[in-house]
């Protein structure tokens, strides 16, 4: 069966031949083409970047156009596109429907006024985690939170601690999938993007049940993360704390250290939420 590229690793979910729609695959495989570092597409670059032809390209994105979900430049030689607001109808249905937002989003605001940190929980979809819920409120070292830290946001698994300790719920045939199908570019100069070291990386945190980065995804910033399980003892998705190394070192000591002060209530947290997800 030939189906479109995705920009996001896709799930080995089978459907029967008789139940695929081709053409809503495609729609979301041209909607899945724009990103934050691919805002203003043409015609050519959708149809490269979701593996359609140019001429099925084009009835795709002027449909997604004439329904709302993409804008578009008129009377240009080559025209581009880009999404429009939309496309937050989805996301906001989601926000409003899902469980796993609505369970844990009075736990996260709890955490963020006593630790004054910022909080969110992410599932791992693909070689990206996707924050689902944050908290509201902080104290990153002034008030800008680090990149990344906002709903919806999609974040490198590899270089994250949300997304190693997602990825250290994998069954080793998973991993090795995983890691077959992913790219590992360096992000920061302290990035690991070997992958034996990662590998190591990502079995420890299996072993430890938690996981700390530091200034793997962005300079300066350090995270820790646990996995949330459900009643089944299912991860379905991880709890982390972000904060700058400045406030880090403040509040924890040294930055190494991060998880000696704040581990403790992670994992109660997670165990609160366990019966509840």
């Amino acid at each position: 069966m030939n189906r479109p590229h995705s920009s996001a690793l896709l799930l080995d979910k089978h459907v029967a031949p008789a139940d695929w729609i081709e053409g809503a695959a495609k729609a979301f495989a041209v909607l899945e083409s724009f990103s934050a570092e691919r805002q203003r597409l043409s015609i050519t670059q959708v149809a490269q970047r979701a593996g359609l032809t140019r001429a099925a390209a084009r009835r795709h994105v002027l449909t997604l156009q004439a329904l709302g979900y993409l804008e578009g430049e008129a009377n240009v030689r080559t025209p581009t596109f880009w999404l429009s607001h939309r496309v937050l109808r989805l996301a906001g249905n989601y926000l409003a429907s899902a469980r796993l937002p609505r369970v844990t989003q009075p736990l996260l605001n709890r955490l963020a006024t006593q630790t004054g940190m910022a909080l969110s929980v992410a599932v791992l979809d693909g070689q990206d985690v996707v924050i689902v819920a944050r908290s509201g409120e902080h104290r990153m070292s002034g008030s800008a939170l680090p990149y990344g830290v906002h709903l919806g946001a999609r974040l490198p698994a590899f270089a994250t601690s949300t997304g190693r300790v997602l990825l250290a719920q994998l069954s080793s045939k998973e991993l090795n999938a995983w890691f077959t199908a992913c790219s590992l570019p360096r992000l920061t100069p302290h990035t690991i993007t070997q992958r034996r070291p990662l590998k190591a990386l990502i079995e420890a945190c299996a072993a430890q049940g938690f996981c700390e980065a530091r200034q793997e995804h962005e300079l300066g910033v350090s995270a820790l993360a646990v996995p949330l399980h459900d009643g089944q003892r299912t991860a379905v998705a991880a709890l982390n704390i972000v904060a700058s190394d400045a406030v880090a070192s403040e509040a924890a000591g040294s930055v190494a250290s991060l998880a000696k002060r704040y581990l403790p209530l992670m994992q109660a947290a997670a165990a609160e939420l366990r019966m509840m997800l």
